[in-house]
């Protein structure tokens, strides 16, 4: 097999080293990659967003998968446009990916197929906004409709606390379109899961259940980020809440996309939180999570390439997957700007671990005159497996200081409250 990877972060380069590990793959090419990915694959200078030019190049060189590992190519239809030219590829389509590019569509949604979710109301400016919270009482969710890099969730204490970020949404316009229309939920007590299934649009496979942690500091604190690590097992699940999940949420959102005539086909990313009433729904993610693929991958036992070929062409059937009866752990390492920004062009060290059970995974990473240097927010994943979740995490932090480069830091607390509330 020929494989197309698309994205350029720590789950694209996760998905690269698990597909070279599969007997049936010959060549891997990531568009556009990252210093990573380019020990393993064929780094191809494409945006993830230029559907077409991704489109020529897959069919000039007959690609037998694409995996397509950001949001933006999907709700873009890049899976449309692979369509058309015959060309296998694993997500959702434009109207099946509405479900993370539009947070009211997705609200709208669960409403209808009765998904357990906050309630919420919808506002399209700011004055709507402003009566919601003259009348609600806190604190509130704050999110933008559309997509925002994982940085258009706000919690709000209070009205007076609203102010700058309505501000920043309805006059600065901080998020452009995305926020010409915003929710504001009913804020929910309870742990924070991430659960994710595989679906060829009418059969549906869960992952191993991960757990992210979105606070950018220790003791979940501060804004939102895409994600600041992660663990597999989730540890708070069990295999009851797992399979409650299934039924009531995971299962009904693929069936009621095949009602709306949206077939619903890649990975359902379902971001949960457990409440004393059951699981409800966050939010939709229409492709794998990161950082939690990064740390899926260290413990499926299957060839990735061959799953999600089938789920390309529809045949799922009966296919299960095997994980390793361990845990795996994933520290991300930050640029000093993040979350409020990035950075660029700032030679980067990783030593390369000694124990094979620990990995490095790139994400805002790219090479400049030989040199590693730094692309974006999250710069590494660092990631252990190991027979538990303690020593996988202790494996982790050993490493984490081995991503050496001006201003790196990491959350210094992943995993550690579950496992103390474990005991």
């Amino acid at each position: 097999m020929r494989v197309l990877i698309i994205g350029q972060g720590g789950r694209e380069h996760a998905m690269c080293w698990k597909l070279q590990q599969s007997p049936l793959v010959k060549e891997i090419f990531v568009a556009p990659g990252n210093a990573g990915t380019s020990t393993l694959a064929d780094r191809v200078p494409i945006d993830s967003s230029d559907v077409i030019e991704l489109a020529d190049f897959a069919l000039k060189l007959q690609m037998d998968l694409t995996i397509v590992g950001p949001e933006l190519p999907l709700t873009l239809g890049i899976v449309d446009e692979f369509h058309k030219r015959e060309l296998p590829i694993f997500g959702p389509t434009r109207l099946a990916a509405e479900l993370e590019g539009s947070k009211v569509f997705s609200k709208e949604f669960m409403r209808k197929y009765a998904i357990p979710t906050a309630e919420a109301a919808i506002c399209n400016s700011l004055d709507e906004a402003n009566h919601v919270l003259s009348r609600g009482k806190f604190p509130k969710v704050l999110k933008v409709d559309g997509l925002a890099s994982g940085k258009g969730v706000m919690i709000i204490e209070s009205k007076a606390g609203a102010a700058k970020d309505l501000k920043a949404i309805f006059v600065d316009r901080k998020y452009g379109r995305a926020a010409d229309r915003v929710l504001i939920e009913d804020f929910l007590v309870g742990e924070e899961v991430s659960f994710m299934a595989i679906s060829d649009g009418r059969r549906v496979i869960p992952f191993a259940p991960a757990k992210d942690y979105k606070r950018a500091y220790d003791g979940d604190t501060g804004p939102n980020t895409g994600g600041m690590g992660s663990h597999s097992p989730a540890v708070v699940l069990s295999a009851d809440i797992s399979a409650d999940i299934m039924r009531s949420i995971v299962i009904p959102t693929i069936q009621g996309m095949e009602t709306e005539g949206r077939p619903y086909t890649g990975c359902l990313y379902v971001g949960l939180i457990l409440t004393a009433e059951g699981p409800k729904v966050l939010e939709y993610n229409c492709r794998f999570g990161d950082p939690e693929t990064q740390a899926q991958m260290l413990r499926l036992e299957d060839d990735l390439a061959e799953v999600l070929l089938k789920v390309a062409r529809g045949n799922l059937s009966d296919t299960r997957l095997t994980w390793k009866k361990e845990a795996a752990a994933c520290v991300v390492v930050a640029a000093p700007e993040y979350p409020g920004g990035t950075s660029h062009g700032v030679e980067i060290r990783i030593d390369t671990p000694s124990d094979p059970s620990v990995v490095v995974f790139h994400s805002g990473t790219d090479t400049k005159d030989g040199s590693v240097v730094t692309a974006g927010g999250r710069i590494a994943s660092v990631c252990a497996h190991a027979p538990t979740l303690t020593e996988a995490l202790d494996k982790a932090y050993a490493a984490a200081p081995g991503v050496q480069f001006e201003g790196a830091w990491y959350r210094k607390d992943i995993g550690y409250r579950v496992l103390e509330e474990r005991k």
